[in-house]
């Protein structure tokens, strides 16, 4: 039976996804590929074609490679600046965020359990992952071009909300500039609670200015609470980045 027979395959129809993408498989075998979870395969021995964790880790590269050549080639900043545009373009959050968009979700490949998962950190990872074996799969499919042209619409399309909003830097850092150069303050965190088992703690912290509370965040370490309060005092102070120093290149321009 042609992979694209079977049941399963068929389920997923992706006819649609590619007619979504704007995209059309000579190898309809790699794209549906790039969506198989590993977690499928311990429960599904028979499918024909492997996990999509090889995709994976050549979309990763495709991916760091074609947004690396655009800020090389449109920018003039230094290097440590353009190395934090560059990650906050290729991180999970920004990646997933952008798989949901797309809408690949349903055509993952998992177990029954995974699949239970919806709306979950792990799921989130999932996503990511499933954008850069797609990556992967159009590089391998229709070569650099076809990739280029796939991660200059979903991703490099990011870029300016990135510096407008000053998201290179983490959310500490990024309240701590806006409220050392607007009020004067350097903010301050402080352990307002400890609840659960030391294996499944969970911490409450909040961000002060002096001693005023401007917000409370919780995570699983102290780390992760204190950047969720970072991010909801920004969002409260409604504080975007307050330096950005863009040099765009001109022709001629020296490397």
């Amino acid at each position: 039976m042609n992979i694209i027979d079977k049941p399963e395959v068929q389920k997923k129809n992706f006819s649609s996804l590619e007619e979504k993408l704007g995209l059309k498989f000579k190898n309809i075998n790699f794209l549906i590929q790039a969506f198989v979870h590993r977690s499928f395969l311990n429960e599904h021995h028979d499918f024909p074609l492997g996990n999509n964790e090889r995709l994976e880790f050549l979309g990763d590269a495709v991916v760091e490679l074609v947004v690396t050549e655009y800020l090389f080639n449109e920018f003039g900043n230094p290097e440590g600046e353009l190395t934090n545009w560059r990650a906050a373009l290729v991180n999970a959050k920004l990646l997933s965020g952008i798989a949901y968009e797309l809408g690949l979700e349903p055509y993952l490949f998992m177990s029954r359990g995974e699949e239970k998962d919806a709306g979950t950190k792990a799921r989130d990872i999932i996503m990511a992952n499933a954008f850069e074996s797609l990556t992967g799969a159009i590089y391998l499919d229709g070569g650099y071009e076809a990739s280029k042209k796939f991660i200059s619409q979903c991703v490099l399309t990011k870029l300016p909300y990135i510096l407008e909003n000053g998201l290179y830097m983490d959310a500490k850092s990024r309240l701590q500039e806006a409220a050392q150069e607007l009020i004067g303050f350097t903010p301050n965190y402080k352990v307002l609670s400890e609840e659960g088992p030391d294996h499944a703690k969970i911490f409450k912290v909040g961000v002060y200015f002096d001693n005023e509370l401007i917000a409370v965040g919780e995570g699983s370490s102290k780390q992760e609470a204190q950047t969720e309060a970072a991010e909801m005092g920004l969002k409260i102070k409604n504080w975007k980045s307050t330096s950005k120093h863009i040099i765009k290149r001109k022709e001629g321009d020296p490397i």
